[in-house]
């Protein structure tokens, strides 16, 4: 486990520079478990969508699909009514659609859907198809992309080829116009901002490569004669690498203490212009973290389906998936006992007796 980064000497005594230092640790700590939680979690969400939640679904879809063949069974018999045969049907429409969108079924629901509907399935799909391919060629209309007329919305490799084109158009014609900014601005004199920014920049980048030089010169292998310390001093040289490559002040602040480089003294007693450095790294570092974890958050919302604003944790989302599982189990076991008990003609007449058409 790797050592905790604070500064500890008492609050009173501490600095502004100090204080915000531990702040933005804690935080970056913090995301650092929050983004290694969710990575870990996205391998076993997908596993149990796949083994647990998948299974039951089909289940569920299953009993739900022969109970509408009960429903049907029951429409066409001269026992029922007018009036229970409409109640028949809007029970029929109710779960038709959702059942087609899982695409295990077709061969027994499209029929079905003809029955009774009034244009058939294959025409609804047309005319959804036609809406689709209006709002896609609005859409990219608005992006500045104009497809022709006979644009084939069908064939996704073609239609990404031309939207790579004119991306690629707009891309060279962005930086051939930023270029000619920043040779403006470069003939231009520097203001005070400007040198101080710059300034900045070169005292950060350099706190964060004398650490990694501090580091390098300790465990470089190339000069161990020992072979076994050799392949040591690689595997940390890997892990500095690494932590180097994307600027992570706090990993190589941790590696330092690990291997004795430095030591809480040496925390302790950090100059207020390095720690001010420091902070600003942890800052970046906060925000490629969030940015991370926001990524991840999309993913386990591309696996679950579930909107983004609900997906705030892991934990959240394998809680709604459990939850799912849940119910996906228990409205199989009733369409099942449904689809059992509902084929006693004075038993659906019983239970449509009580069903109310949604108005």
């Amino acid at each position: 486990m790797s050592k905790l980064i604070q500064i500890t000497k008492d609050k009173t005594e501490q600095s502004k520079p100090q204080k915000d230092f531990n702040k933005l640790v804690a935080k970056t700590e913090k995301l650092e478990k929050e983004v290694l939680k969710f990575r870990e979690g996205l391998v076993m969400l997908q596993q149990q969508i796949q083994t647990v939640f998948v299974p039951k679904r089909d289940e569920y879809y299953k009993h739900n699909v022969a109970l509408l063949q009960v429903y049907d069974r029951a429409h066409d018999s001269t026992f029922f009514t007018r009036t229970e045969k409409k109640k028949l049907v809007s029970l029929i429409k109710k779960d038709i659609y959702e059942l087609l969108e899982s695409g295990n079924f077709d061969e027994v629901l499209i029929p079905m859907f003809d029955k009774y509907h009034e244009h058939t399935y294959q025409e609804e799909q047309e005319y959804m198809d036609s809406l689709s391919k209006d709002y896609m060629k609005d859409f990219f209309s608005m992006a500045g992309i104009e497809l022709d007329e006979d644009a084939d919305l069908d064939n996704p490799e073609k239609l990404a080829e031309k939207i790579a084109q004119k991306l690629a158009l707009e891309s060279e014609e962005f930086e051939a116009e930023k270029q000619q900014k920043e040779e403006k601005k470069a003939k231009r004199p520097k203001t005070k901002t400007q040198v101080k920014q710059e300034i900045e920049a070169r005292s950060i980048t350099k706190s964060v490569r004398s650490i990694y030089m501090d580091l390098v010169k300790a465990f470089h292998p190339d000069r161990e004669p020992d072979a076994q310390e050799r392949e040591r001093k690689t595997q940390i040289m890997q892990r500095v690498t690494e932590a180097y490559e994307s600027n992570n002040l706090l990993g190589l602040l941790r590696l330092q203490l690990e291997f004795e480089r430095i030591d809480q003294t040496h925390i302790e007693n950090l100059a207020e212009d390095q720690l001010k450095n420091y902070n600003k790294l942890l800052k970046d570092q906060i925000k490629d973290l969030e940015g991370e974890l926001d990524f991840l958050r999309m993913q386990a919302c591309s696996i679950s389906q579930y909107p983004f604003y609900m997906v705030k944790s892991i934990d959240k989302v394998f809680s709604l998936l459990n939850d799912d599982i849940e119910e996906t189990i228990e409205l199989a076991n009733a369409y099942r006992l449904s689809k059992e008990s509902l084929k006693n003609n004075l038993a659906m007449k019983d239970f449509l007796k009580s069903y109310k058409i949604p108005i």
